[in-house]
């Protein structure tokens, strides 16, 4: 989760899809473990991540599957309970 604290968006995803019991219990029953990056300052290291997947802004969501070998899969930028269930399971 590549976020900031001016962005809109990425605080109703929090609020709506990110932290729903559902999601919560999903990510702690298959493993998944959960990162957040503050963009609010424009760190140099989120920065680059946002370059490497080709955006220019937040939000940025990422599900990295348990092989290291494997990409990550990039999630839409309006999230919902089921697009991040969906995600884990695939994972």
């Amino acid at each position: 989760n590549m976020t900031a604290s001016w962005c809109i968006t990425c605080l109703v995803n929090e609020r709506v899809a990110l932290s729903s019991d559902e999601v919560i219990q999903s990510m702690a029953d298959n493993n998944v473990t959960y990162l957040k990056g503050d963009w609010t300052n424009n760190d140099p290291v989120i920065t680059e991540v946002l370059k490497r997947f080709q955006t220019s802004g937040v939000p940025l969501y990422l599900m990295y599957p348990s092989d290291p070998d494997s990409p990550a899969e990039v999630l839409p930028q309006l999230l919902t309970e089921g697009i991040i269930l969906d995600a884990i399971e695939r994972i």
